[in-house]
């Protein structure tokens, strides 16, 4: 699991796919296909899933993938 966290279900949509352009496959794989849309700009990661009929635990676990893909990313470079 990650510790840190990066990422948290407040952020606005938009914001975090402009900073990790890496979490977009996730978000695709769990129907937020939203990313390019004017409400990501507004709408928080929690608000987005919870839209999408996901529980507050399904939210944590993908937020958690979400962290995931980041770090992976970052050891990358």
């Amino acid at each position: 699991m990650t510790k840190e966290k990066i990422i948290t279900k407040d952020l606005t949509i938009g914001e975090v796919v402009q900073k990790h352009p890496e979490i977009i496959p996730v978000l695709m794989e769990h129907g937020i296909h939203c990313v390019g849309c004017h409400v990501a700009a507004f709408e928080s990661l929690g608000q987005g899933f919870a839209g999408h009929g996901y529980s507050e635990k399904q939210v944590e676990e993908i937020i958690e993938k979400l962290n995931e893909a980041v770090k992976k990313e970052k050891n990358k470079k």
